[in-house]
């Protein structure tokens, strides 16, 4: 996705939030927004599916 597809918001979050995810980031060699970026599209990918496993087991 280029950054032309990106929207910016801002984001309000406890320091004691964002300086963990500074070193979680950090460990795993992104930036913070890179990070965050991350850990949502892994919160919608386990969201999908769910929501899936549970459309198939109502089949």
């Amino acid at each position: 996705m280029s950054d032309k597809d990106k929207k910016a918001f801002a984001l309000r979050i406890s320091s004691e939030l964002l300086k963990e995810i500074e070193n979680w980031a950090a460990d795993e060699f992104r930036s913070i927004n890179g990070q965050i970026e991350y850990l949502l599209n892994e919160a919608v990918k386990a969201k999908r599916k769910k929501s899936a496993k549970k459309s198939n087991d109502s089949d």
